[in-house]
């Protein structure tokens, strides 16, 4: 099973390394020439001993010649390996690249399911963490991988060139290295794989906690969260050490390996010289040889190595790019231009948990220009349903249809660019104060911005920041309230004004004289405008063409403001709760 997960890895690798064929090649003659030059050296110096026969019996003439040749093979050997090594960075950086692009742009298909199920840490373990450890994996693995298989095809036919008997000691010496780097292979793969799986967990855990560090320590959560980072860094450790244990072994092993060549090489050298059987020069050229040919096996250890952690990370990559994306829009999708705002829902079920149903036999139908307004007690279905007429989520059973097309139908864009969302939990990018107003309509005059902003009220607070419009906000908003992040989304929706409207706890973080303003603009907005909203306040949505009570995921009572009150069903005990006194 690991072996299959890790050829299957390697070859999704593979695939994506075959489009820079070009880079790839010029590699291979590089690593090609700096491999020949490199063993040529030895032979030269061989040579070059052999023109030392004795005291005052030194041919300097050919030895300087010898020497020269060394110098220049060693020249064009460096310059040959600095090209490799810069074409490899490439490949190895593009590659990365190209799988760095390819994992954020399936996010952006990915059913909201997917996102909703994995820790979001995990998530940016894989695209960063996972792809960094992958793209040293893959260098080292260009850089040496070929040049260590060259030198020893090399350094072996020269050997047996130079001498067979002595090549054959090496050669019968040469399983044990291979022994000893498929040992290192096998272990180190599985802990490298749970390395990085709890390195993602780690990851996770550290996200969250940063994003709640307000709540943790308001709550005086600091010691249970310390005590669960502590254990998970603890595994972490555990599965490190595990991981590095067994890949340092990788040198001290083949370095003995590489002794015990060494010596037996040395020691049948010497005797074949002593007995005349080839020349000191022969026998210095032999040693050096013996050298380069066991260097690669511990050179290619320590890539095996790196490897496995690297396809390890590679494979948590490709998961997250395989993970099926969302159902794709049909080939013949219809494109609304301009929706009047009729809404059929028929019969709809849908749930997250099959097993937890939570809407049943849903149906309601919706007029152009109608403001409905959903109630109810948590958890009974209110921001599913907003879900499911954006299209997040898609219904089990039963229909949705706007201007009488099926929502699955139609593009999810096409559907979105006519439906404006303010949402209870607020989404600011890092940018401007005008490019997050102006996200829904990248084209809008200073203006416009402006006045969008004016009728959300936020226009006051903007004034009074450092730079005005252009001030830059970090990530989720920076040093802004959650109500003033709040106006800049409801300014967000004002500016680009779509024929539908869903507005989920929009004024949730808004002072309630604000908030009363805003309900103005609110109400100017939504005259003509099919409008969908969520409150817990019952006194925004009095005003509401439709008021659908919910409970249990169905509809239990449905009517106007005045209507529910005097059917003293639910809703009459839900107002009566919050203004009774």
């Amino acid at each position: 099973m690991r072996k299959k997960a890790e050829t299957t890895a390697l070859h999704k690798v593979l695939v994506r390394v075959r489009r820079y064929w070009a880079g790839l090649g010029l590699s291979l003659i590089m690593a090609t020439v700096q491999v020949v030059l490199s063993l040529y050296i030895p032979i030269l110096v061989g040579k070059a001993i052999d023109c030392i026969v004795g005291q005052g019996n030194v041919d300097m003439a050919r030895v300087g010649e010898y020497l020269f040749g060394v110098a220049l093979c060693a020249g064009a050997a460096a310059f040959a390996q600095w090209i490799m090594s810069i074409t490899n960075n490439r490949i190895s950086y593009r590659v990365t690249q190209d799988i760095r692009n390819e994992a954020f742009f399936h996010i952006q298909k990915l059913p909201l399911k997917y996102l909703d199920r994995h820790p979001q840490g995990d998530t940016v373990s894989r695209i960063i963490s996972d792809v960094d450890t992958f793209a040293d994996g893959l260098l080292m693995g260009f850089t040496q991988l070929f040049t260590g298989v060259m030198t020893i095809v090399g350094t072996l036919l020269i050997m047996l060139r130079i001498h067979w008997g002595i090549a054959l000691v090496v050669v019968l010496v040469t399983p044990l290295s291979l022994v000893v780097a498929g040992f290192i292979a096998k272990s180190t793969h599985s802990m490298f794989q749970k390395q990085t799986q709890t390195r993602g967990e780690q990851t996770a855990l550290i996200d969250e906690a940063i994003g709640g560090m307000k709540l943790i320590r308001a709550f005086g959560h600091e010691d249970a969260i310390m005590a669960q980072f502590d254990d998970v860094n603890e595994r972490v450790r555990t599965c490190s050490l595990k991981a590095i244990f067994f890949s340092s072994l990788t040198n001290p092993c083949t370095r003995f390996v590489n002794s015990v060549v060494y010596a037996l090489v040395g020691l049948t050298g010497a005797l074949v010289a002593i007995s005349g059987g080839i020349t000191v020069g022969n026998l210095t050229s032999l040693l050096n040889y013996a050298n380069q040919y066991t260097k690669p096996f511990n050179e290619i250890s320590g890539v095996l190595t790196e490897l496995q952690n690297a396809l390890a990370c590679a494979g948590r990559v490709f998961e997250l790019i395989e993970e099926p994306a969302e159902t794709p829009d049909p080939k013949d999708a219809v494109e609304l231009d301009r929706v009047g705002g009729k809404v059929e829902i028929r019969d709809v079920d849908f749930a997250y948990n099959p097993e937890k149903p939570l809407i049943q036999n849903f149906s309601l139908d919706v007029e152009p220009g109608q403001r409905v307004a959903i109630v109810g007690p948590t958890g009974c279905g209110k921001t599913t349903l907003i879900n499911l007429l954006m299209r997040f989520y898609d219904p089990q059973e039963g229909s949705i249809h706007i201007e009488g097309v099926d929502t699955r139908c139609m593009s999810r864009k096409a559907l979105r660019r006519n439906v404006g969302m303010v949402l209870q939990d607020t989404w600011l990018k890092t940018g401007t104060i005008r490019e997050n107003i102006a996200m829904g309509k990248p084209d809008a005059t200073d203006e416009e911005i402006i006045e969008a902003a004016k009728k959300a009220r936020a226009h006051g607070f903007i004034r009074r920041l450092p730079k005005g419009y252009d001030t830059q906000i970090g990530e989720s908003g920076g040093n802004l309230s959650q109500g003033e992040k709040q106006l800049l989304c409801i300014a967000r929706v004002m500016l680009s004004l779509p024929p539908m409207l869903i507005l989920d706890e929009a004024t949730s973080s808004i002072d309630t004289r604000t908030e009363l303003r805003i309900q103005k603009a609110f109400d100017t907005m939504m005259k003509g405008r099919t409008s969908f909203v969520v409150a817990h306040r019952l006194s925004t949505i009095q005003e509401a063409d439709v008021i659908l009570v919910m409970r249990n995921g169905r509809v239990v009572e449905q009517g106007n403001h005045q209507q529910l009150l005097e059917r003293r069903g639910f809703y009459s005990e839900l107002y009566t709760s919050q203004f009774a006194h």
